[in-house]
């Protein structure tokens, strides 16, 4: 299957590209500096620019039948009051172009990365979390992921909407919890590692469609 990643240089897009490229997907990466993208196959073509830039995206696109997203608004460092990096209504332009985009290719399914806490699973995080998400520039990201479901439940794709809880650098794969609607209560961490195979297992299996899963790790 060829699909479209964005997001491939990011520090979860970078595991969904060694995956997928492992399963033998073959790859249309939009990227803004292909010195970032480490892999090198046979089955991975790069694409230069901003997929805030239709153009480029509609290159991208183009012979792909999916799309995969670990977009998200980024800052200039973890600290949670740092400075944004990307322009504040980054994710839904992405989209809007995305969804016309899709829709002019007839692809139909599209899986992205979300987060805990995120439209009604926003009860279920630690109140400590709610108050960074409430006061400082964690929020913003967490603004878009909502208007991000909200455009994604509007459009007629066959979307899902992943809600990873907090993200670890680790290489271990432990016991996967999936949590609809509260259920199991989630755990607190998940690798990256692990969210991109559960992001390119949507793919495959057809699951979750019209969901927006919570994953875990215990």
């Amino acid at each position: 299957m060829k699909i479209l990643l964005l997001g491939a240089t990011g520090r979860t897009g970078k595991h969904v590209l060694k995956e997928a490229l492992q399963r033998g997907y073959e790859i249309h990466a939009l990227v803004r500096d292909p010195s970032k993208v480490s892999e090198k196959s046979i089955g991975l073509t790069l694409f230069t620019g901003s997929p805030e830039d239709r153009v480029t995206l509609g290159e991208a696109i183009k012979g792909c039948k999916a799309v995969v997203s670990t977009l998200n608004i980024s800052r200039t460092s973890d600290f949670p009051w740092a400075p944004l990096r990307t322009p504040v209504n980054f994710l839904e332009n992405v989209l809007g172009h995305l969804t016309e985009l899709m829709g002019e290719e007839g692809i139909r399914r599209l899986v992205l990365t979300s987060a805990w806490g995120v439209g009604d699973s926003r009860k279920e995080i630690p109140a400590w979390f709610r108050w960074f998400v409430d006061y400082s520039n964690v929020g913003k990201a967490y603004s878009q992921h909502e208007v991000q479901e909200q455009m994604l439940k509007d459009s007629t794709l066959d979307w899902t909407a992943v809600r990873p809880v907090g993200l670890t650098n680790s290489n271990k794969i432990k016991k996967l919890v999936v949590s609809t609607q509260g259920s199991p209560k989630p755990k607190l961490t998940i690798s990256r590692r692990h969210t991109a195979r559960f992001l390119l297992d949507c793919i495959e299996q057809g699951s979750y469609i019209k969901e927006t899963p919570v994953i875990s790790e215990k």
